[in-house]
């Protein structure tokens, strides 16, 4: 079986990754086509749980983790105003023991990294764009912009929110946005010392506006992406710079954590939300899409990138049981996968609401059940 993946990003990376393990032996050929001409990260931050851990570790990544990964101790939701925690939920503590894998924060870059260095180099193409596939009843074609072509027996579109072979062959419509906007930023520990920011992973969200920070890249460095409402047009991309100033403003009336990491940050970065509607299917014959591709969504959850973790440890099992029937491996592959990946994207939808509740009363009534599963 010959396999098709555009896209090398997280979940591209992945499935590059799980079949050359488990094709090894047993005659999976892939090729792996990347638009990009090197294999590089915005300066973002990422939260990695259990369930996509546990999948980078069998994939031997489990001592780059621990180098640059940094575990928390909890979870925190905080008051915008006083800082006090209105929740908190271990981590450290139970998360492995529980679930099998730790729970790290990580620097976007260090995971890319990590996962670049194993690619095999003799089944990836850089600097390739794909811009059309087709297929018949026994091969998938996908045409480049140079004019040549690659041929498979699947094609997977791994290649993000704005998918191509989404576009192509499953639904054209656009990324829908949600009328919020992140700002993110990085700081150095030696800088944030006098804040006193402890290894939490800390949510704190006010009217229309909401800020997470957790420490990254070995616990030198701290990640911070506030959102807020906003009618400006801003474009999808983290390359946007923003005003200091502005930011600075938001948080005027608010405790001294996020002011204190504004202020640190020598350059902001600014990117307008989107997410994508649901799709019927992700399997077309022959093709198939996963990660944001196939269930692009909002942060709140932060689940996006190990959605397309478990995305291609399915796929690569799927395609590996099934070579003599590869459309049946990727019909079983979306029965396996589909649902759960979409309610975790309807579930950040929701979750953009109370988060950024601006009614005295409904905040009130949020925080009061929020104390009340903290008790139980």
């Amino acid at each position: 079986m010959r396999i098709i993946v555009t896209g090398a990003g997280i979940g591209g990376s992945v499935l590059a990754l799980a079949l050359e393990q488990f094709g090894e032996k047993e005659g999976i050929d892939y090729v792996v086509l990347e638009q990009a001409p090197a294999l590089t990260e915005v300066g973002a931050g990422i939260q990695l749980s259990p369930n996509g851990v546990r999948i980078l570790e069998r994939l031997g990544l489990a001592d780059d983790l621990s180098r640059f990964g940094v575990e928390p101790e909890s979870h925190q939701l905080k008051n915008w105003k006083t800082g006090e925690t209105v929740l908190q939920t271990p981590l450290k503590a139970v998360v492995k023991d529980t679930f099998g894998a730790p729970y790290y924060h990580a620097h976007r870059a260090d995971l890319i990294d990590a996962l670049a260095i194993r690619l095999n180099p003799n089944r990836l193409r850089l600097n390739t764009k794909v811009v059309s596939v087709d297929q018949d009843g026994d091969k998938v074609t996908a045409r480049l912009a140079d004019g040549s072509s690659e041929i498979g027996d699947v094609l997977i579109g791994a290649d993000g929110i704005h998918s191509v072979i989404r576009n192509q062959v499953f639904n054209p419509e656009p990324p829908r946005p949600s009328g919020y906007v992140a700002w993110r930023g990085m700081v150095s520990t030696e800088r944030a010392a006098h804040l006193g920011i402890d290894k939490q992973s800390v949510a704190v969200m006010g009217p229309r506006l909401s800020i997470v920070f957790y420490y990254v890249s070995g616990g030198t460095k701290i990640n911070w992406v506030a959102i807020g409402a906003s009618d400006d047009k801003i474009h999808e991309s983290w390359s946007q710079t923003a005003s200091k100033d502005e930011v600075r403003k938001s948080f005027d009336d608010w405790y001294d954590h996020a002011k204190g990491l504004v202020d640190l940050t020598d350059e902001l970065f600014v990117t307008a939300l989107h997410d994508r509607e649901p799709l019927r299917g992700w399997v077309d014959g022959r093709i198939a899409v996963m990660g944001d591709a196939a269930h692009a969504m909002l942060p709140y959850h932060a689940q996006g990138a190990v959605q397309s973790i478990e995305d291609a440890w399915v796929l690569a099992r799927s395609l590996q049981m099934g070579q003599d029937d590869p459309i049946a491996a990727l019909l079983k592959y979306e029965n396996l996968r589909k649902d759960r990946a979409q309610r975790l994207q309807l579930h950040s939808r929701n979750a953009e609401h109370w988060y950024h509740l601006d009614d005295a009363e409904e905040v009130a009534r949020r925080d009061t059940r929020l104390a009340a599963h903290a008790l139980n």
